[in-house]
């Protein structure tokens, strides 16, 4: 097993990624099949650290992983991230071992849509029914304002509609 000191480039052929590495200097670049975890599709940046391990034959060398100076996972998590083109982390998945999961940061919280619609749908049907209270309560005129007739209230039912909000694509709990 050895540690490539540069990547160089990466590229799909047959639904599988080829390494372009340095091997043994400047002008040693080899293509090297990578090898990752099922279900895990990543290409690295170049300049990156790749491990390099020899198969029984020799003849099919792969690249069995890469030197991660940025880890900030603790016992038993899991994270996922992508970078930029200067290595900065642009988005990541962090599957805690405290039982939380943060997607893209911690700042904020998700919410269950079932059960924040089913909260809205009350609020908004209280508030129109109150609404439709208030308009049918009739004034008679001609005390204060000089009408001589009948003065309805006039308000508007909530239209609200808090559906476009939600992501048929992510579920949670």
């Amino acid at each position: 097993m050895n540690f490539l000191t540069t990547v160089k480039g990466a590229a799909l052929k047959a639904g599988n990624r080829i390494i372009k590495v340095l091997r043994l200097g400047l002008h040693d670049v080899q293509e090297v099949s990578e090898s990752s975890p099922f279900g895990v599709d990543g290409s690295p940046l170049d300049s990156m650290v790749a491990v390099y391990a020899e198969t029984l034959s020799g003849e099919d060398p792969v690249i069995i992983g890469y030197l991660n100076a940025n880890q900030v996972a603790g016992r038993g998590e899991v994270r996922l991230y992508s970078l930029g083109g200067g290595g900065d982390q642009k988005f990541y998945i962090w599957l805690k071992n405290d039982g939380s999961c943060e997607i893209g940061g911690n700042s904020d919280n998700m919410v269950r849509y079932s059960k924040l619609e089913q909260a809205f749908n009350q609020l908004r049907s209280d508030f129109n029914e109150h609404v439709s209270n208030y308009n049918s309560h009739i004034h008679p005129g001609g005390t204060i304002s000089g009408n001589t007739g009948n003065t309805a209230n006039t308000s508007t039912p909530s239209g609200a509609d808090i559906s476009p909000a939600k992501i048929e694509q992510i579920k949670t709990l």
